[in-house]
């Protein structure tokens, strides 16, 4: 694999010798990498490395992408994102083309459908029942009361059609952008918007329904909101479950879930791949090749606290810091300040100072609080043989259910050994609390609510884990009790009461500081256009600048994070747009 010793990266924990310098990134995740990384290898005006330094408050690079390999397995785990679409160009300009003798890409498995469970109100059936019966001329009928002319739409084709009735329905839109659309046969819906249209419809867009909402933009309501109307609160129901995720189907704005539904969820044609050995590669390749600059560095274990402005000086800010290492506070100088963080992370910065001052600084805070945390946990597990293609023939893909696992998804298979790799729970929003209430069980008292004793047996004997690794694998467990209950609802959705327990696990809840959720959603009511290009450059009488994936059009992607990172660098730190990215591709607002 190309990719082998990529993430051996010479990373700094201590206390950083350095008192100035001329950028400051903060958050060693995607967006924090790209920007140190364009700065140091721009073709036209490159910034000395040593002038940009990267601080990192965790002990690990990535931010939201983390992809582990479990002991006694070759094959890698994603705890965090996990694909890229091909028509998301900086992404797969990176890994396709830069990085590319770094990096090999493969196609995301998405597996089969008619091999692939549902399981909704204690009806099994598999997710290719929809279509098998559309092409009988039949109406799958499930346990949901749909409306009579909703019956026998899968949900990916049930959000196509609400998506493209709202389209039809307003005069502006099909005078505009009608040729884009189209409905060739039932349950077909096809949508030839580009993200540069969508983002001039998105707030022009008018509901032209009967009802509480008619007359109002589209923007103005809330996806919830607008679901309902069109489908019933069943329908909702029935969308929210058996699309996979609650995230998609929470209030928020409707005009951006448009584009997001038929672009990433409900588009057959949509191209995924990731990256072999780990989809965090991306971050330890933009990494690698800003730690090769002379005086780069990545300082782990350091804690912005807060930031104030100097009155005169060779620098115009000062930062505190902690340092995790020394138990210590220490102090930069800087002039260039690159927030490149989440939401919750820039809540836990120091609220009072001059550029948060939630007294004065009103429209800042109204802005950052104008998207969604929207609350992600997985649990992978490891077992000795791939039980789901011995027992139900699934080579890959995922399934779905109501219960609180919500999907599990089929990964690899080691060749040496058969020892396989299974996402046991993939859930968001509604269901995190259920998983929450049995992690927190970790320092209570009884057996079940220990963690998860794997199995060292069932490692490799030619690839022992170190004793720094058993101790990360050890505390990253899930506790028994979760094991138990996962299991529990494996067998329940499999319909297979004799579905072994797995040897290890790794547990991850991505609503824990610094992150506070897996991704992020726009409210509804918020003119998306201003508070993204306001929020790159709060105020413009400061050099104080934030990027990453919340505050973007392609929210959820590392995508988002990067156009967003690009855009600020194309325009406050002057930066070209270099060759690998298409000139005439769109960054988005």
């Amino acid at each position: 694999m190309k990719s082998a010793k990529i993430k051996d990266l010479p990373l700094k924990t201590g206390q950083p010798d350095i008192r100035s310098v001329e950028v400051a990134i903060i958050g060693a995740g995607v967006s924090g990498l790209y920007s140190a990384y364009r700065l140091t290898n721009d073709a036209h005006h490159p910034v000395a490395a040593d002038q940009v330094q990267l601080f990192e408050m965790g002990d690990r690079i990535g931010g939201r992408l983390e992809s582990v390999q479990l002991p006694g397995m070759s094959i890698t785990g994603e705890l965090g994102g996990m694909r890229y679409m091909t028509s998301q160009e900086i992404v797969t300009s990176l890994i396709e083309n830069v990085f590319k003798d770094e990096l090999e890409h493969v196609d995301f498995p998405m597996g089969n459908d008619a091999d692939l469970f549902g399981y909704f109100r204690k009806q099994r059936l598999h997710m290719g029942d929809w279509v098998a019966a559309q092409n009988n001329g039949e109406k799958l009928q499930t346990r949901y009361y749909l409306n009579d002319d909703d019956i026998g739409y899968s949900a990916d084709q049930l959000f196509n059609k609400i998506i493209y009735e709202v389209l039809a329905a307003d005069p502006w839109f099909m005078k505009v952008y009608g040729s884009l659309i189209s409905n060739p046969s039932p349950y077909q819906y096809n949508f030839k918007i580009t993200r540069e249209e969508w983002n001039d419809i998105k707030p022009k867009l008018t509901y032209n329904f009967d009802g509480p909402y008619k007359g109002m933009k589209v923007n103005e309501i809330g996806f919830w909101n607008l679901i309902k109307d069109r489908v019933s609160e069943e329908g909702y129901t029935f969308l929210s479950v058996a699309g996979g995720y609650y995230s998609n189907t929470i209030n928020w704005n409707a005009a951006e879930a448009f584009p997001y539904m038929v672009g990433d969820f409900s588009n057959a044609g949509s191209t995924y791949k990731t990256i072999n050995g780990g989809y965090d590669l991306i971050a330890y390749a933009l990494a690698n090749a800003y730690l090769q600059k002379n005086g780069a560095n990545i300082w782990m274990g350091n804690r912005l606290e807060t930031f104030t402005r100097q009155k005169s000086g060779l620098y115009k800010y000062t930062l505190v810091f902690f340092n995790e290492q020394s138990q210590s506070k220490w102090i930069l100088e800087t002039n260039k300040i690159v927030l490149a963080m989440p939401r919750r992370s820039l809540e836990l910065l120091d609220q009072n100072n001059f550029f948060f001052n939630q007294d004065t600084q009103k429209v800042l805070q109204r802005n950052i609080a104008s998207v969604i945390k929207e609350p992600s946990l997985k649990i992978l597990m490891g077992f000795e043989n791939p039980w789901w293609k011995e027992d139900f023939g699934i080579e890959a893909g995922h399934s779905i259910t109501d219960l609180p696992m919500r999907q599990c998804y089929y990964f690899g298979t080691d060749p040496n050994n058969d020892h396989s790799l299974f996402l046991s729970s993939y859930n968001d929003m509604n269901t995190i609390t259920f998983w929450q209430t049995l992690a927190s069980s970790r320092r209570s008292y009884g057996a079940k609510r220990k963690l998860f004793q794997f199995r060292p047996a069932k490692l490799l004997s030619s690839e022992q884990p170190d004793a720094a690794f058993l101790l990360r694998l050890q505390s990253n467990q899930a506790t028994q009790v979760m094991v138990d209950e996962a299991m529990n609802q494996i067998r329940e959705l499999h319909g297979r009461d004799t579905i072994p327990d797995p040897y290890v696990t790794w547990f991850k809840d991505w609503t824990l500081d610094p992150y506070g959720g897996g991704y992020h959603a726009w409210k509804a009511n918020y003119n998306i256009q201003e508070v993204m290009q306001y929020m790159r450059n709060p105020d413009k009488a400061e050099s104080i600048y934030i990027c990453g994936e919340a505050y973007s059009d392609q929210q959820g992607w590392v995508e988002g994070a990067f156009c967003v990172a690009e855009n600020m660098l194309e325009d406050f730190f002057d930066l070209k747009r270099p060759d690998w990215i298409p000139s005439d591709y769109y960054l988005g607002w």
